[in-house]
C-alpha cells in the first residue's frame, strides 16, 4: 500500500496522476460517465487538485425568505484531513462568493466544485482558493437559489457524486473516482502512468512506436 492515509493519498494523485489517466483507467474498468460536463473548468491553473466529495443540493426558488437554505450549515460540517482519519473534503453545489471559498478553506476544504458560475473572481484569484465552475456572472444567488440539502448523493448530467467519492480536477475537466472503486482505479492509473513514462524513455532512444506498443501495451 502506497498510502495509509487521505492526505498521502491526495498526495500521491496530485503529484503523479492527472484526470486524463484517471479516466483512461474508470473507463478501461467499466466506470464509462465520470466526467462532470466538460464547461466546469478551473478559474485559473491550479495543477491537480483531489479531495472526497461533499454534495449539496440546491433548488431555484424566488424569494429571500430563508437567504442560502442549509448552505452555512453545509459549509460549517466541512471536515479537515491533515494527519486524522476524517476525510478532507470539497463543496459541490452552484454558486460561491469569496467569503464562502474562506469559511471553506478554514474548515479543510480543498477546492470548490460548482454545477454554475462563480463570482468575486478577483478575490478568488487573490486567496488562491481552487474554484472549478461555468464562469464567471456577478448576479447574486442568494434569492435565487438554496441548498436544501447536503452530504447526500447528487447528479450533475447523468454523472453520479456519492459522500465520500474522490474528486480530481485540473486544467483538462473534473473526474468522479468512486470510494468504492478508488484503491483498484488509483493503483491501475499509478501503472499506467508510470509505464507511459518507461515508454517514452524507450521512444527517446529509438525505439520504434510499434515495437513500444507491442512491447509494453501503452503509447
Amino acid at each position: 500500500m502506497e498510502w495509509h492515509t487521505d492526505a498521502e493519498l491526495f498526495e500521491l494523485i496530485e503529484g503523479e496522476l492527472f484526470t486524463a489517466v484517471i479516466g483512461d483507467t474508470l473507463d478501461a474498468n467499466g466506470y464509462r460517465h465520470q466526467f462532470l460536463p466538460p464547461r466546469i473548468r478551473g478559474l485559473k491553473n491550479y495543477g491537480v487538485v483531489a479531495g472526497r466529495a461533499m454534495p449539496a443540493l440546491e433548488a431555484d426558488v424566488f424569494d429571500d425568505r430563508e437567504p442560502f437554505g442549509k448552505m452555512l450549515d453545509a459549509l460549517d460540517s466541512l471536515e479537515s484531513g491533515g494527519s486524522t482519519s476524517r476525510p478532507a473534503e470539497r463543496l459541490a453545489t452552484r454558486s460561491s462568493v469569496v467569503s464562502m471559498s474562506i469559511a471553506a478553506r478554514a474548515r479543510g476544504a480543498r477546492a470548490a466544485i460548482l454545477c454554475g458560475f462563480h463570482r468575486d473572481s478577483r478575490e478568488l484569484l487573490e486567496n488562491s482558493f481552487p474554484v472549478f465552475s461555468y464562469g464567471a456572472y456577478a448576479q447574486d444567488q442568494q434569492v435565487r437559489g438554496r441548498v436544501i440539502d447536503y452530504r447526500v448523493p447528487i447528479e450533475i448530467e447523468g454523472v453520479a457524486v456519492a459522500p465520500g467519492d474522490i474528486i480530481v480536477a485540473d486544467l483538462d475537466g473534473v473526474v468522479v473516482l468512486p470510494a468504492d472503486a478508488e484503491t483498484r482505479i488509483v493503483y491501475d492509473a499509478l501503472r499506467k502512468v508510470r509505464t507511459e513514462s518507461e515508454v517514452r524513455r524507450e521512444l527517446e532512444r529509438g525505439m520504434l512506436a510499434k515495437d513500444a506498443f507491442d512491447e509494453f501495451g501503452v503509447l
